[in-house]
């Protein structure tokens, strides 16, 4: 088993990717090659600090090099297209990060072109496959025939209190409804992937408890194409050792199935609960757990996919770009 080869390009978040990387159950699937930033002396620094022996201030230098099998890219999602067109050119794979992009259309642009060339390009959120609780709510939904979309509520927070650094995240033009855009994306492509396009959305945020000049509180009400409504909440004030559940309520025609809600759900487990009418007139109740893993890379697919492996029930582009979508509305 050979790891991809990976050049590693943005060191601020990507310092954080690099620490995930090196964990020996990743190390088999990707081996970080080489360190890439603008900030020379931040990547001399990392590279020494974490035994990588290869560091360059350049994307170009960095596809230059013949050793570079794939492209780890954990720049701002603002025109991330476009180094991806750069990446995609030089014939190398593609491994980023959530949001994608800040244009519906630059994605799909540039994820088609991915697929014409027969290349890769995996992010976290959504995930190439469908994690075991998508899985396991697709799985519901169908089995127990619980029928058309209605609405959800969706909602996820943290306690942040976070200072300005000069990053995007300071930017509310680059960074709009912060909780929304920074930790909500998780739920915007969850209920993308079940209730598709948005017609309209209306947008609530204040600013509670960061010294950035960006929101730290925040409600989307949403209208979809199809006739259902919801809300997401995101919030970086909230300190109740509850941080990152994303939880869900999904109603459908004949059931609704709850992640990760009320007091007992704790991070670090994702619970599943289906209420649902049965066609006999009985109820339905239904409880599965899993070990988290919302906004967790799937190394080993990429490694597949890399290596040529066609991969069991891909997540559609469409969720993607759906997800792109409603953050362009945010603006």
């Amino acid at each position: 088993m050979k790891p991809v080869k990976l050049g590693l390009v943005g060191l601020h978040f990507g310092k954080l990717m690099i620490e995930e990387l090196q964990k020996p159950e990743n190390r088999k699937y990707i081996e970080i090659a080489c360190l890439c930033d603008r900030d020379e002396p931040l990547a001399e620094k990392l590279a020494a600090e974490y035994g990588i022996q290869k560091y360059v201030s350049s994307l170009n230098v960095l596809l230059a090099d013949p050793g570079i099998e794939a492209v780890g890219l954990f720049t701002g999602p603002e025109g991330r297209a476009l180094l991806i067109d750069q990446i995609l050119d030089a014939g190398r794979d593609v491994l980023t990060t959530k949001p994608f992009e800040r244009s519906a259309d630059e994605a799909r642009r540039v994820l088609q072109k991915a697929r014409s060339l027969g290349r890769i390009i995996h992010l976290n959120c959504p995930t190439p496959t469908p994690p075991r609780d998508i899985r396991q709510i697709d799985e519901w939904i169908e089995q127990y025939h619980l029928g058309r979309p209605i609405g959800y509520r969706a909602m996820t927070w943290c306690s942040y209190r976070e200072k300005p650094d000069g990053s995007w995240y300071d930017d509310p033009a680059r960074c709009p409804a912060a909780p929304i855009f920074r930790l909500g994306i998780y739920l915007i492509n969850d209920i993308s992937r079940y209730f598709g396009e948005v017609e309209t959305l209306q947008l609530l945020h204040s600013r509670l408890f960061t010294g950035r000049p960006t929101a730290d509180n925040a409600q989307l009400a949403l209208l979809h194409k199809n006739g259902a409504v919801g809300s997401i909440y995101a919030s970086f004030c909230v300190n109740d050792g509850r941080h990152y559940l994303h939880a869900l309520e999904l109603n459908f025609e004949n059931g609704t199935i709850f992640r990760n809600t009320g007091a007992d759900a704790v991070d670090g487990k994702i619970k599943l609960d289906l209420a649902a009418s049965g066609n006999d007139g009985g109820l339905i109740r239904k409880h599965r757990e899993f070990e988290a893993a919302v906004g967790d890379y799937q190394y080993e697919q990429f490694y597949k996919a890399v290596r040529g492996d066609i991969l069991e029930n891909p997540t559609p582009d469409e969720q993607v770009i759906n997800g792109i979508k409603i953050l362009e509305l945010l603006n």
